[in-house]
């Protein structure tokens, strides 16, 4: 084997916890995947090393919340959606305040703190209907986050409401709304977006919603969705444009001294469930998702969390990921169905994820949005 200075200096360069640039990123990913999660799980202790009260590194969080789809009525047609309706469909469906309330209250029962709204972009629900719908959840249930609305739904509502975004998160945020979602990140490269959803918003528009929200004091994660029809540089140019807008998010928040401002708590990356949907692509194995989400946690230095994706890879390789740079499993997701409708149905409960979390020598509690603890 011939010796290759470079390559030692760049594998030192990230264990001293340097920003790497996107070929550099590129090259990472050519490495062993024992020998990049290796990188990726001291940038995750370098990254956490101060996180509660320096005990961070012992300590894998978890969030008890539940997704609820608010309809699945949605006129952009992802070729990687199999949840999707048209409103002509027998089985669409708008949700009501009363079954909203009762999922609440299930959730509350199970000592959940947050509820995650998404929907499709239906095209006759009024922006009151939105106002309505979050004053309600916010008046009866105030200890509730309300998680809610990826990019590419405000980018809708600001053509069904012909307003601007700034306008309408602002009065979402007024009525309840708590933090926004990363939903709809796909690939951040408009020539993969033309490909798989060509009617979803592009690539500017989705960070242009993510830092309105900061600006506006709203938090937000941030994901991926690969393994389809992209390339690793589309992937790692996804990151750049993630790492950019944390960057910018970050820098205006402590230029103007007002801590209220929010950014990106956390990045998600998960494959692409090909069951039931009309994209036709090769998908990727744990192998693959490993390297990705080691990548991530490398690249994304200003990225204090990183969640393991176990929703879409299964409770062991969602386990393993604790090793390969991410520090939080997620949430237990107490109802989940998009994923579900393309064909993963893995479910988890509260002593399930403690024990996941406890037999990798971790200490589990369970985390709000903010990733501050709860117990």
């Amino acid at each position: 084997m011939i010796y290759d200075a470079s390559l030692d200096e760049l594998l030192q360069k990230v264990w001293d916890g340097q920003r790497i640039d996107r070929a550099e990123a590129k090259r990472l990913y050519a490495l062993p995947l024992e020998e990049l999660g290796a990188l990726a799980d001291r940038r995750r202790q370098l990254a956490k090393a101060k996180a509660y009260h320096g005990r961070g590194n012992e300590i894998v969080t978890y969030n008890v919340d539940r997704n609820v789809n608010y309809t699945n009525v949605c006129n952009v047609y992802c070729k990687f959606c199999a949840f999707y309706r048209t409103e002509k469909d027998d089985d669409s469906y708008v949700i009501t305040l009363a079954e909203m309330d009762q999922k609440i209250e299930e959730t509350l029962a199970l000592g959940g703190t947050q509820i995650l709204l998404q929907g499709g972009h239906h095209p006759k629900l009024t922006k009151q209907w939105y106002l309505d719908f979050l004053s309600h959840i916010k008046a009866k249930f105030p200890q509730v986050n309300i998680h809610g609305f990826s990019p590419s739904e405000f980018v809708h509502f600001r053509d069904v409401f012909n307003e601007s975004l700034e306008k309408i998160i602002s009065d979402f945020k007024t009525a309840g709304l708590g933090s926004i979602p990363g939903g709809g990140g796909e690939i951040l490269v408009d020539s993969v977006r033309q490909r798989v959803a060509p009617l979803k918003t592009m690539s500017n528009d989705w960070l242009e919603v993510m830092d309105i929200a900061h600006r506006l004091g709203l938090y937000s994660s941030a994901t991926m969705m690969f393994g389809h029809v992209e390339t690793i540089d589309d992937r790692i140019e996804h990151l750049d444009r993630l790492r950019q807008q944390q960057d910018k998010s970050l820098k205006r928040k402590a230029e103007s001294g007002n801590a209220a401002m929010g950014h990106f708590t956390a990045f998600i990356g998960w494959t692409f469930q090909a069951e039931h949907t009309k994209l036709r692509a090769p998908t990727v194995g744990a192998h693959e998702y490993l390297k990705t989400q080691a990548l991530g946690r490398i690249f994304l230095d200003n990225f204090e969390n990183i969640q393991s994706s176990w929703v879409t890879q299964g409770l062991e390789i969602g386990q393993i990921a604790l090793k390969y740079g991410a520090n939080d499993l997620g949430s237990i997701m107490i109802e989940e169905n998009v994923v579900s409708q393309a064909g993963t149905t893995f479910h988890m409960t509260v002593p399930g994820m403690h024990r996941l979390i406890q037999d990798l020598g971790y200490e589990p509690h369970q985390r709000d949005n903010w990733y501050q603890l709860v117990n």
